[in-house]
């Protein structure tokens, strides 16, 4: 019974978070997903490391970008 609501909810995460990819913090409702469902699907622990993956790479580059043009803000005010 648990294994079955495991994965209901976690399929209407992650459905959920797909319908609402335009919304801020929808990532979340995939990722949530992805977790339930990784308990008792192994294809979706292949999917939430994916996720993970690109969510680390997606912020170093952002981090990166900020850096450089927090710096390049503070050189143009000297």
């Amino acid at each position: 019974m648990v294994k079955i609501i495991r994965i209901s909810l976690g399929a209407i995460l992650f459905l959920g978070g797909i319908v609402l990819t335009l919304l801020p913090g929808s990532i979340l409702l995939v990722l949530g997903g992805l977790i339930l469902l990784s308990y008792d699907w192994p294809r979706a622990r292949t999917w939430l490391r994916f996720f993970q993956a690109q969510m680390s790479t997606s912020a170093r580059r952002l981090d990166k970008f900020l850096m450089g043009r927090r710096l390049r803000k503070s050189r143009s005010r000297s």
